[in-house]
């Protein structure tokens, strides 16, 4: 955003008209796309840390099986190892729990899976129940927010628990291993604090300054992108350093450095990008956090900003239940996994292939915030899955030689799962599906050319079918979660307009509005986003939507302004007092 869109005075603004509705243009639906699917982006910047802790996690249990002589256990014990792969964005309070949490959602899943097993054998009966969980699995991962992998992992483990044979009796032991393994994985999980306690949020601050630098060097054409992505980097690690608990001086460093980011967000004409890039490197490794000598950064500001989040906070956030309560976004979702992955399953069936659950979880891995995005990680997992059964077929003979070659090309697999899938998906397929493959010789050798073509025929049974269920089950909702989404941001807007407007707002009352305006901000662009790529939709506001947003970033310009104009303000008046007191000494 250039200076000029920014309001030439903030100690009195006027309020921005509220954007008035224009007619909405029907959106074509969109071309399924191809060019670009498979293309591979730059890795993402912590994609070591799942491939390493989710080694470790599963090395441990499944060495200790195989020098016992039962590796025939290890499919209960990679449950609780994969819980190592999720919660590496959170700073570590916030990781423990969340770690705790998955290793719960994985034992619960696993129970219904092995109770349904052990009670019916059944193949229609255990599709149906593995379609239901997935459907469960997916909706509550989207509504918590746990991020990578979501639900797959879950629907990975309880889908393969349905198909193995069990009894009531054997349960509770499998069960313990279960929460044995996930006891290492939360473990592994939390050891780096030991050594980088405050890692996560140095890594938030960094892309957010970097985000920042791309939006003040962006072409006049991708500004509006660049200053859509840069505000939800920001917001994201305002939201992670207060998730760290008590404020110290790392911390109180680093909100200086987010507030610089902001800083730069309203005034990209006077920011060196090369200057916030340079901070952003600073937060590599383990040096102290680099210091910001400028007016703009002044303690007042931070203290501030974080009262407002504060206040925010306590204000409140949607409870679980309202995010999943009739009406939410999340509920076509729901019902297209479910659909698809009954679909799936018993298409599987039909064609007598003996794992249908490979089929069901082909059909769970697909669903996306909407249709495009679906497609494209249809395309992918096609892809990877025909991939990564050659390379299955290239290690399987030295895999039969003995089961300390399972075990390690496990390892080895899940490692470059982890290290590959952020430049795509389908380069971590490559390696998810040798892996997979292989986890069913844990307990028997079995015929390599069998387990292939069942893969193959599974992989596009599920892939067709689940794709299919994502087109016929419509989500209308999409656009009618933008209509709330441009509510949200007006209110938010002309909140944070009274706020400006006021002589002198309550201590934290700017910051307050204006970190809910960015929230609001983020998730209007999320909406619009979603709905973009959505089929059989009704007319959108794209008009609306693109007022808005220029709306709230002038406002949210204008309160960074304010705040500025108000910490020089402040050191004037600090340095004008000192210089009286001198000369009274004088």
């Amino acid at each position: 955003m250039s200076s000029t869109e920014t309001p030439t005075s903030t100690s009195s603004p006027s309020p921005s008209p509220s954007p008035s509705p224009s007619p909405s243009r029907p959106r074509p639906v969109r071309r399924l796309p191809l060019a670009g699917v498979l293309r591979l982006n730059k890795p993402s910047d912590i994609w070591f840390k799942p491939a390493t802790s989710v080694v470790v996690s599963a090395a441990v249990p499944n060495l200790t099986l195989l020098a016992l002589g039962r590796l025939d256990l290890a499919m209960y014990t990679m449950a609780g190892s994969l819980c190592a792969l999720y919660a590496h964005n959170l700073p570590y309070a916030a990781r423990a729990r969340a770690l705790a949490w998955v290793v719960l959602g994985m034992l619960a899943s696993l129970t219904v899976a092995l109770l349904t097993a052990s009670l019916t054998s059944s193949a229609a009966v255990l599709v149906a129940v593995g379609a239901l969980l997935a459907a469960a699995q997916k909706t509550l991962c989207d509504a918590t927010r746990v991020g990578p992998p979501g639900h797959l992992i879950l629907t990975f483990i309880s889908s393969a628990g349905l198909f193995a044979p069990q009894t009531l009796g054997q349960i509770p032991g499998h069960l313990v291993l279960t929460v044995g393994a996930g006891a290492v994985a939360w473990l592994v999980g939390m050891a780096p604090a030991l050594v980088r306690p405050h890692g996560p949020e140095r890594r938030a601050t960094a892309r957010a300054l970097n985000a920042a630098a791309a939006y003040v060097s962006a072409e006049d054409g991708a500004r509006e992108r660049a200053r859509a992505g840069a505000a939800a980097a920001v917001h994201a690690a305002w939201q992670s350093l207060l998730a760290t608990g008590g404020r110290g001086a790392a911390r109180r460093a680093l909100e200086r450095l987010v507030v610089r980011a902001e800083v730069a967000l309203a005034a990209p004409d006077d920011t060196d990008p090369a200057l916030l890039r340079d901070w952003a490197a600073g937060l590599s490794g383990t040096g102290p956090v680099p210091r910001v000598g400028h007016a703009h950064t002044h303690e007042s500001d931070v203290d501030d900003e974080v009262l407002g989040i504060e206040a925010e906070l306590a204000f409140g956030k949607p409870s679980l239940w309202r995010r999943l309560a009739p009406g939410s976004p999340l509920l076509p979702v729901a019902l297209r996994t479910a659909v698809g992955c009954a679909l799936a399953g018993y298409g599987s069936l039909a064609l007598g292939v003996g794992r249908p659950y490979w089929a069901l979880v082909t059909a769970a891995s697909l669903y996306q915030a909407n249709v495009t995005l679906t497609w494209s990680r249809t395309v992918q997992r096609v892809a990877g899955n025909l991939a990564g059964v050659l390379v299955f077929a290239a290690v399987v003979p030295l895999a039969h030689v003995g089961q300390i070659f399972v075990v390690l090309f496990c390892l080895l697999f899940s490692f470059g799962a982890e290290a590959f899938i952020s430049r795509n998906y389908w380069l971590g397929s490559v390696c998810v599906t040798p892996m997979a493959l292989l986890i069913t010789e844990f307990a028997r050798t079995q015929e390599a050319g069998e387990l292939i073509a069942d893969r193959v025929v599974d992989t596009l049974v599920g892939a067709l079918l689940g794709i299919v269920a994502a087109v016929i089950v419509t989500n209308r909702r999409a656009a009618d979660h933008i209509e709330l989404a441009l509510e949200a941001t007006d209110r938010a807007r002309e909140a944070a307009e009274r706020t400006l407007a006021a002589p002198r707002p309550e201590p934290g009352g700017l910051e307050t509005t204006r970190r809910r305006l960015t929230a609001a901000l983020v998730e209007l662009r999320a909406a619009d986003d979603t709905a973009a790529g959505e089929w059989w939709q009704r007319a959108l506001p794209e008009e609306r939507v693109v007022a808005a947003e220029q709306a709230g970033h002038r406002t949210l310009a204008a309160t960074v302004r304010r705040r500025t104009r108000r910490t020089v303000q402040e050191t004037d008046e600090h340095r004008g007092g000192t210089d009286a007191r001198e000369n009274t000494r004088a």
